[in-house]
C-alpha cells in the first residue's frame, strides 16, 4: 500500500486534497483510497450521507448529491453547490474578527512618480484613450508610431480601445460605468500624459466626461476628435504630434522615494486549481496584510467569485454600512443573474474543475484568501475612486480582464494575479505580477510567471512566502519589470464592463 501525502486544510474538513494522482488501494491520511483520484482533487475522509454538508477550509463547500464513502473521489459527480451554504444575519456584530498578527514589514517605501495632483505612479506611460470604438483604429495607429526609440524614462505608449461609447443611453448603469472607467484611466498616476481621442458625435463626449469627473485639460491631459481634426489621417498626424510633445515633457519625470501608503494593489486570480487556495492566494493575503500594515491599500474584486464566502468579509467589515453595501452588491448580482437566466452558484469553469475545484463556494473560499485578514474598510462600485486606505472591495464581474480594468480605473497602480492552471494576463499602465500555485505551472509557463508559491507545500511558511511577495511588490512598484512587461503583454487587455441596452 502506497502512503500518499495529502492536505487537510482545517481540522473539521471532510475532505483532503491529494498531492499526486492516487489509485485504489493507496492510503491517504489513514484512509484507504477507493477510486483513482487526480492530483489536486479531493478525497472523502469519512462517510458522507446524501444531502450532508461537505466542508473544506473549515467551511461548507456544497452538499453530497449521493452517499460518498470514505476514500472516494469527491467532485462534480457526487458534490453539488445547491443554494447558499452560509448566511449572515444583518444584525450580526461586525468587526469581531481581529486581523492575524503579522510583523510590521521591514521596508515601507518604494521609488515612484509623484504627480501634480498628489497621486503617485509606479510607471511613466503615455496613454491614448478612445472615447468610442469609432476612434479605435486611429488610437492604435498613433501608438504604433512609438513602439521604438522612446526615452529611457518613458515606459511605453499604450493604446486603450473598446467596443462601446455610442449607441447607448446617456444615463443609466452602462453609461455611468463607461464614464467612470474612462475618467479613472484619464487620471491614473501611472500616466505621464494622456490623449483622449474621439470621433466627435458619439454619446460619450470627452468634454462632458472631463467636466462631470472633475478633470481639466492641460499639457498632460489632451483631447482631440477625428471630425474636428479633419478626418482619420489628419487625426493620426495631429495625435502623433501631441503624443510626441507629452513624451518630451514626461521624459523629465523622475522617481523619488515614496511611502507605501501611496501604493494601491489590485488583487486578481484566474485559472485556479485546488492549490490556489492553499499556496498562492493565502501567501498573497499575507503580503496584502503587510502592505496595509505599512499604510498601503488593496482592492479585492470579482463579486461572483466571493459568492458563498462573503460572510467572511462581512465579519471583518469596519462598520455596519460596509456590511450593507456588500449585501447590496450581492443582491444586485443575484437579480442580474436571474434576469439573464443564470445563477451565481454555478460550477467553476472547465479549467478550474479540471484543477480540482467543484463548486463556486469552494473557489470563493480560496479566492478571498488573497485579501488576507485586514478589516474591510469600504465597498466601491466598478471603477469608483478609492475613498479609504486599507482593504476595499470593488464590485466587478469575475472575468479577469474586465475586473482588472475596473481596479485600474479605481486607482490600482500595481496588480498581483494568482493562478493554478496558467494565466497570460498583463495590463497597462499598471504592472501585473503573476503568482503560480504549483511548481509544474511555474516551470511550464516560466515566461509568464513571476513568483512560484509551491515551496509552501514543501514546508515554507505562509509568512515567509508572503514577505517575499511583499518585497517583490515594492521592487515592481519601483520599476522592476514583470514577466508580462518583458514579453510585451498588456496593450489589448483593456475591457470595460458593458451594461445596459445598446440601441
Amino acid at each position: 500500500m502506497n502512503v500518499v501525502p495529502a492536505l487537510r486544510i482545517a481540522t473539521n474538513d471532510d475532505v483532503a486534497v491529494v498531492s499526486r494522482t492516487v489509485t485504489a488501494g493507496d492510503a491517504v491520511l489513514g484512509v484507504a483510497v477507493l477510486d483513482p483520484i487526480p492530483s489536486g482533487h479531493k478525497l472523502a475522509l469519512r462517510d458522507l450521507a446524501a444531502g450532508e454538508p461537505v466542508r473544506k477550509y473549515g467551511q461548507v463547500i456544497g452538499q453530497a448529491s449521493q452517499f460518498i464513502p470514505a476514500g472516494a473521489h469527491v467532485h462534480s459527480h457526487n458534490l453539488m453547490g445547491g443554494g447558499r451554504p452560509q448566511t449572515l444575519s444583518t444584525s450580526r456584530p461586525v468587526g469581531l474578527v481581529a486581523p492575524v498578527a503579522r510583523p510590521r514589514p521591514g521596508k515601507a517605501t518604494f521609488e515612484g512618480y509623484r504627480r501634480a495632483d498628489g497621486q503617485v505612479g509606479t510607471r511613466n506611460v503615455i496613454g491614448i484613450i478612445a472615447s468610442v470604438n469609432c476612434a479605435a483604429t486611429a488610437v492604435r495607429r498613433i501608438a504604433r508610431k512609438f513602439e521604438q526609440d522612446l526615452p529611457g524614462s518613458i515606459d511605453g505608449v499604450a493604446p486603450f480601445t473598446h467596443s462601446s461609447g455610442c449607441g447607448m443611453a446617456k444615463s443609466g448603469d452602462g453609461f455611468e460605468v463607461l464614464e467612470r472607467t474612462l475618467a479613472g484611466y484619464a487620471r491614473h498616476p501611472n500616466f505621464g500624459g494622456v490623449l483622449m481621442l474621439g470621433l466627435g458625435c458619439e454619446v460619450a463626449q470627452i468634454d462632458e466626461l472631463l467636466d462631470r469627473h472633475g478633470l481639466s485639460a492641460g499639457p498632460r491631459l489632451r483631447r482631440l476628435t477625428i471630425q474636428d481634426a479633419g478626418g482619420t489621417a489628419a487625426a493620426i498626424d495631429q495625435g502623433t504630434a501631441i503624443v510626441q510633445e507629452m513624451i518630451e515633457e514626461a521624459a523629465a519625470d523622475s522617481r523619488q522615494t515614496r511611502p507605501v501608503s501611496d501604493l494601491v494593489l489590485g488583487l486578481q486570480c484566474g485559472g485556479s486549481d485546488s492549490w490556489s487556495g492553499v499556496t498562492a492566494n493565502p501567501a498573497l493575503g499575507v503580503a496584502t496584510d503587510l502592505l496595509i500594515a505599512a499604510g498601503g491599500s488593496a482592492y479585492l474584486s470579482e463579486t461572483p467569485e466571493i459568492y458563498g464566502a462573503e460572510h467572511l468579509l462581512m465579519a471583518r467589515a469596519a462598520d455596519p454600512t460596509v456590511v450593507r453595501a456588500l449585501q447590496d452588491r450581492i443582491a444586485w448580482w443575484e437579480s442580474y443573474a436571474a434576469r439573464n437566466g443564470a445563477s451565481l452558484d454555478n460550477n467553476p469553469s472547465p479549467g478550474n474543475k479540471a484543477g480540482g475545484l467543484t463548486t463556486i463556494f469552494e473557489k470563493s473560499l480560496g479566492a478571498i484568501a488573497k485579501a488576507g485578514s485586514s478589516p474591510l474598510a469600504d465597498v466601491l462600485l466598478y471603477g469608483e475612486p478609492r475613498r479609504a486606505h486599507g482593504l476595499s472591495f470593488m464590485d466587478s464581474p469575475g472575468y479577469d480582464p474586465c475586473s482588472a480594468t475596473g481596479q485600474i480605473a479605481s486607482g490600482a497602480n500595481v496588480l498581483a494575479f494568482t493562478t493554478g492552471r496558467g494565466s497570460v494576463f498583463g495590463s497597462q499602465p499598471a504592472p501585473c505580477l503573476k503568482l503560480a500555485s504549483n511548481a509544474a505551472l511555474a516551470r511550464g509557463m516560466a515566461d509568464d510567471i513571476d513568483i512560484d508559491c509551491s515551496p509552501i507545500l514543501d514546508g515554507m511558511s505562509l509568512e515567509d512566502a508572503g514577505a517575499l511577495i511583499y518585497e517583490r511588490i515594492l521592487s515592481t512598484a519601483s520599476g522592476e519589470p514583470t514577466r508580462s512587461e518583458i514579453i510585451g503583454v498588456g496593450d489589448f487587455e483593456f475591457v470595460p464592463w458593458q451594461l445596459g441596452a445598446w440601441m
